[in-house]
């Protein structure tokens, strides 16, 4: 007889689990005690919110099911922004919500919730385990759902009766054999075909399932055709930024030299991407409805916004495996020069009001780090200082929220350092976007999570005041905030923490924080004016007031 915590551990070890993102509950301690019998390492985080970033974050950096654990009703409410970030990254998560007792269920107990109604729309499946002797069959499905086609988060939801009963031995369950590749040989040479009838073609990849082979394979492949490629948002180390055939990202900010190349291409290879309302422009850069070919692991997602030529449901990085096995095609490189030689004028720095210059900063940081530093950002206009400067040489270095959501790149920063201790991770924050989730500093202090947070701060709510000034200029409402002393702040978590007037003080800030082998927080002071990549607070504001 055992307990249903310790059976749910035990198929978590089956399924290969090395570690769980949660803040405790009582309405999971089965699970706590369960965990002890097995070599799962347990990251106890501050904000369960936190906690399903982090797991999102470990499963977009692995590839595999990232797990994070929250208690009943208000926990699973502040979890549910990781679950909206898995599910517009498409990142496999498995979340494990405790809930009241079966026998109170109806009544409006203790923090009841009916999280099949409260996750519906945003997770892939949502189920509630009544019978304890099915927990295998219950995780091992979730798994199975989060990772197949285009994966995402699944919850389940764990009654406290259900979890701590007891019952005879369960058998565990295998994880299934979740994709037989296809030939994909014959849609590869379609796929060709259609390049070659096309004068200019242009490679946009996304998505899920990528890996440093298929991002090498990506690369050769379309230097040998003389195919140009753009990054989806927040996608950007699919391809080594250096390779002549990167052609920029498309995002937020995007250049507009990118987007007159996207609007001249005559054929688009969607690889993987969704082709969203960030990479289109407000689905602005596909309305004349270009000629389309889609490759995507979710049969749903082709055909679903965009009319498409040739659909292949098929993951990402299978792919471009078939593609790059094929003879290249005598292409000349005048439209890839010329896609390249806007991103490289797009690399030339708009110089920022102030003595901390942003601009100068990201340079040092894309000059200085490995090459395999990872670099973790959350949402905020400071993000598009390093979506423009920063290049990005090996996959799986960027870690983004494609949903845009604010507070996730120091958990996720914190998630990296645990995955790869001997890598260097930065997390770049703005003041707002880091108060968010900065109470996780005593997570990455409890728990060994050696990063170096980077605060570039304006003291306001930098996106939001730029579109204030830009439709109501000079009437200031609710965009400015007070923030502490970041450095003192670290030092008080005991850390390591600098201020930074002026980009030259930068380098050896960062170097002392780097020697200083504990989370460290640097601090940037930004001037007043500073608000985006090409224009300052006072020219938005006088050109809104004049127009």
């Amino acid at each position: 007889m055992q307990h249903g915590g310790k059976i749910l551990a035990a198929q978590l070890a089956k399924m290969g689990v090395k570690r769980v993102f949660q803040v405790p509950g009582e309405s999971f301690l089965a699970a706590l005690d369960g965990l002890l019998d097995h070599d799962i390492e347990v990251v106890t985080c501050r904000h369960e919110g936190a906690a399903a970033m982090m797991a999102e974050a470990h499963a977009k950096l692995t590839g595999q099911v990232g797990v994070c654990f929250v208690t009943r009703g208000p926990g699973a409410c502040n979890a549910s922004a990781g679950i909206h970030i898995a599910r517009q990254d498409s990142s496999p998560v498995v979340m494990f919500v405790g809930q009241i007792a079966r026998s109170d269920r109806g009544r409006e107990a203790f923090q009841e919730v009916d999280y099949r109604q409260m996750f519906g729309d945003l997770a892939k499946w949502v189920e509630e385990v009544d019978q304890t002797e099915r927990l295998p069959e219950f995780i091992q499905r979730a798994f199975q759902t989060a990772l197949s086609g285009r994966p995402g988060p699944v919850v389940l939801a764990l009654p406290e009766d259900m979890l701590s009963a007891a019952c005879n031995d369960v058998p565990l369950r295998e994880g299934a054999v979740l994709h037989q590749a296809s030939d994909l040989a014959e849609p590869a040479k379609t796929i060709m075909e259609r390049i070659e009838r096309a004068q200019r073609p242009l490679i946009v990849v996304g998505g899920p399932h990528w890996s440093a082979d298929a991002a090498q394979s990506l690369r050769e492949f379309a230097e040998a055709n003389n195919i140009p490629v753009a990054a989806g948002f927040r996608r950007q180390d699919y391809i080594d930024n250096q390779s002549f055939a990167y052609a920029g990202d498309l995002n937020v900010g995007l250049n507009p030299k990118l987007a007159a190349c996207f609007k001249k291409a005559d054929l688009i290879i969607a690889l993987g991407s969704r082709l969203g309302d960030i990479e289109t422009q407000g689905y602005s850069l596909m309305a004349d409805q270009k000629a389309l070919v889609h490759i995507h692991a979710g049969t749903e997602e082709i055909g679903r916004v965009w009319p498409t030529e040739f659909g292949v449901v098929a993951r990402a990085d299978e792919m471009i495996e078939a593609l790059h096995k094929c003879t290249p095609l005598q292409r000349q490189p005048d439209w890839m020069a010329e896609c390249r030689a806007a991103y490289d004028a797009w690399l030339q720095p708009t110089e920022s009001p102030g003595d901390a210059k942003q601009e100068n900063i990201i340079g040092w940081l894309s000059e200085n780090l490995p090459k395999d530093a990872i670099v973790t950002n959350g949402a905020g206009n400071y993000a598009a200082w390093l979506h423009r400067y920063f290049s990005y040489k090996s996959y799986g270095t960027q870690l983004a929220p494609t949903s845009g959501s604010m507070g996730y790149g120091f958990p996720a920063a914190i998630a990296a350092k645990l995955e790869h201790p001997a890598k260097t991770v930065v997390c770049l924050a703005g003041d707002g976007c880091f108060q968010m989730t900065l109470n996780e500093m005593s997570t990455a202090m409890q728990h060994g999570a050696s990063v170096i947070v980077i605060v570039m701060n304006n003291r306001r709510y930098g996106t939001i005041r730029m579109h204030q000034e830009k439709t109501y200029p000079a009437r200031v409402s609710g965009t400015d905030m007070a923030t502490p002393d970041f450095a003192a702040l670290a030092r008080a978590y005991g850390g390591h923490g600098e201020t930074v007037q002026n980009d030259g003080q930068f380098a050896e800030a960062f170097k002392r924080a780097e020697a200083s082998g504990n989370v460290s927080i640097i601090e940037v002071q930004l001037d007043d004016d500073v608000l985006s990549t090409g224009q300052s607070l006072s020219a938005t504001r006088a050109l809104a007031l004049k127009g």
